[in-house]
């Protein structure tokens, strides 16, 4: 279950990047054509250029043993926060005052904002298990990668797959060894993330879903039933009624999440359709 839920953070950090593009183009583009400019950038091309970048990428052998990839990652974490702190601070400044308030964005009726509601319970489901850290600190599909190559390998010991090893040589890099196995596997895995995010670009519907659905049974359900069968926990005990509650809350966040991210990301989908064809149906 841990494995499955790690296909939900390659497709997140995917949008997230070609985002990230966007809203970088977009500034520069507001800077020298002023904000009455129509700056608009299509998100496809720049996962399509992330994608193709992490299949090379992909094929790196022991890619969580190399020392400057976890310095840059702890610098560029420190960037982001500092980032958003001076920004945080900076419109604080500029409005003279903390906005917002405990009600949360206000909706159009009550069911969008019932619907908004439970979107941001899957947010925060997704935030608040981190199944990476249950397996081990990899830049993060790397666990996924090793457990299906170990497991193709135990299965099929004397696959001409596994056993013919390549090797090659680019540029600037050291030679990289692979098999057909590895090269297919993760070349596939990638293909489809990116085909995944282009088809669903909305970062927070998709961290909806990924984090409501993986919520009760990697957090409330198997911890809970685990520790009720090791330390051997008394049927109807305090313990075992809380854990139960605390199991059944779970599924109840699951559920709500679920259907909250499901609803933005179909509404997001068809919304962003019916602009396609409005725009295509325009006569030039």
């Amino acid at each position: 279950m841990a494995q499955i839920s790690l296909y939900g953070s390659p497709i997140a950090y995917t949008i997230a990047a070609a985002s990230s593009v966007r809203a970088i183009l977009k500034a520069i583009c507001y800077h020298f054509e002023g904000h009455q400019a129509l700056c608009e950038y299509e998100d496809s091309l720049y996962m399509l250029l992330f994608g193709l970048v992490q299949i090379l990428v992909s094929q790196t052998p022991n890619f969580h043993s190399m020392r400057w990839l976890s310095i840059s990652a702890t610098v560029m974490s420190f960037s982001y926060s500092f980032i958003g702190l001076g920004l945080g601070l900076a419109k604080v400044i500029e409005n003279g005052t903390i906005k917002g308030s405990m009600t949360g964005v206000p909706g159009s009726d009550l069911s969008s904002k019932l619907m908004a509601a439970f979107t941001a319970l899957g947010d925060i489901a997704y935030s608040y298990p981190f199944p990476l850290v249950f397996l081990e600190i990899e830049v993060y599909t790397q666990a996924a990668f090793g457990t299906a190559e170990r497991w193709f390998a135990e299965k099929f010991p004397n696959s001409w797959m596994l056993d013919n090893s390549h090797s090659f040589k680019f540029p600037l890099l050291s030679t990289l060894g692979t098999n057909f196995f590895r090269l297919s596997f993760r070349t596939a895995y990638v293909a489809s993330v990116t085909g995944i995010s282009i088809f669903f670009p909305y970062f927070n519907s998709v961290l909806g879903v990924s984090g409501s659905v993986f919520f009760w049974p990697l957090v409330a359900y198997f911890p809970a039933e685990m520790y009720l069968v090791q330390m051997r926990i008394r049927a109807w005990s305090r313990q075992w009624i809380l854990l139960r509650a605390f199991s059944i809350l779970g599924i109840v966040i699951t559920v709500l999440g679920t259907i909250g991210s499901l609803e933005e990301l179909i509404s997001a989908k068809l919304s962003s359709e019916q602009s396609q064809f409005r725009t295509v149906s325009v006569p030039s």
